[in-house]
């Protein structure tokens, strides 16, 4: 059969992807990767072909344009609730029509319809129709899969990179749309989707499969997933860097326990920045008896005063390759950082970066004893990070949580074994046009 994956220009979006699309081509599918022209080099780099459409995407350049507003979210000056950019919240009396009515109304334009531009959602439609594909997987904020696969009749699915805040989100909209009268009743994400769909010349248009797909991948192990009924087919982690080398210290044993500090390359690359102060992590380890590996760039770097002698700063290294020697790591909560170390059994400490899901991240990883994280960022001190770490260090029941979530993830099927039920269900989906 013919797979169609497709993503935003973001280049960690791609990474989670590429395992999956390996394993179907491996099995003997034809795989394409569709996205903005700025990936083009990205995917290809992959081994993956890619397929450039659209406009750039300019994924620095648009969160320069929100940095204002984000920027006031991630310092707790302003609340995601407060932007209309939260879809993390879960207490329920927090979440009224009006608060959702509102999450929907600013998350599909800001986030949504940006993501998959006009530009990019023609251009891939004209390609489906031609090329055809049986199956779509898409990025599950790159709703221009889910439409593409509508105009041509393929069966598709998301991929997720985390939790499925936009399924428990939209789950509990559901839940009270169902209770208004009609005149009452908006849906902005549905009415965007039927306007896409009446363009494109699908005058049936949106069905409700188009939000969460006719049924989720989803890599997280199945104690961390979110409560949202939808089809979910579990598949296991499997990390993928991007193009690396294994350096030769990184060869040799460690001589004392080693801690990664990360605060993630997708998110520093981006205007926001770090979250969290890389000097204030570095300082707060520089006595502990350990070895620290610090991913900086030269800008982080540069910033600090010094170097203590038990860190070595680099600018990148295969976190796949790094982890399995690492006694614990400090990160923001990404999702491939988050999801390495789970496959590897490594403790974590999160200090989260307050984007998106890194609380819910933070959360389970800490309900899980594979962990802790830091409740408060901005008022983080020196002495409770060392003190947070040392707990990591000391304390076995961190290392036999992490062991138990990682036992888990290897009790998941590999994106290998689950390639037949791929095909089993795209022979069940696929419509015929």
């Amino acid at each position: 059969m013919r797979v169609l994956f497709t993503t935003f220009a973001a280049k960690a979006h791609l990474y989670t992807q590429v395992p999956m699309a390996w394993a179907l081509h491996t099995a003997g599918h034809d795989v394409v990767v569709a996205s903005q022209p700025d990936l083009t080099d990205d995917i290809t780099g992959t081994g993956l072909t890619a397929v450039p459409v659209g406009e750039v995407f300019n994924l620095e350049g648009g969160m320069r344009k929100l940095d204002g507003i984000l920027g006031e979210v991630a310092s707790g000056r302003l609340t995601g609730a407060q932007v209309g950019l939260d879809m993390s919240e879960t207490r329920p009396e927090k979440l009224t029509w009006d608060y959702l009515l509102h999450v929907f109304s600013a998350m599909t334009p800001v986030t949504f319809l940006n993501h998959s531009q006009d530009s990019m959602i023609d251009e891939l439609a004209a390609f489906a129709r031609e090329w055809r594909p049986d199956l779509v997987l898409w990025d599950p904020l790159t709703f221009a899969g889910a439409v593409v696969a509508k105009v041509c009749g393929a069966a598709h699915a998301r991929m997720l990179f985390g939790p499925d805040l936009v399924g428990r989100m939209r789950s509990t909209f559901l839940d009270q749309l169902a209770r208004r009268p009609p005149e009452l009743s908006d849906d902005p994400l549905a009415e965007w989707f039927g306007w896409t769909l009446d363009r494109l010349g699908r005058a049936d248009g949106f069905t409700e499969d188009m939000v969460l797909g006719q049924w989720t991948i989803d890599q997280l192990p199945p104690s961390m997933r979110l409560a949202v009924d939808t089809r979910y087919v579990p598949v296991r982690y499997a990390p993928y860097n991007g193009p690396a080398v294994v350096p030769g210290w990184l060869r040799e044993p460690p001589k004392r326990k080693r801690v990664c500090v990360t605060l993630g390359a997708s998110f520093r690359e981006v205007a926001l920045g770090d979250q969290a102060s890389i000097g204030d992590l570095i300082e707060a380890v520089a006595d502990l008896d350990v070895e620290v590996v610090a991913t900086l760039d030269d800008g982080q770097l540069a910033a600090l005063p010094s170097v203590p002698d038990n860190v070595r700063a680099i600018g990148f290294v295969p976190l796949n390759s790094l982890l399995p020697t690492c006694s614990a790591v400090v990160h923001h909560s990404g999702s491939g950082t988050f999801s390495t170390a789970l496959v590897h059994g490594v403790p974590q400490l999160i200090v989260p970066n307050m984007m998106w899901d890194s609380m819910d991240k933070a959360q389970a990883l800490e309900a899980s004893g594979a962990g802790l994280y830091v409740r408060d960022v901005d008022r983080l001190s020196g002495g409770e990070l060392r003190a947070q770490l040392a707990r990591l260090l000391d304390e076995p029941s961190f290392t036999a949580g992490a062991a138990r979530v990682r036992a888990e993830m290897l009790g998941t099927p590999s994106p290998n074994d689950i390639v037949p039920l791929l095909e089993k269900l795209t022979a069940k989906h696929k419509e015929r046009i």
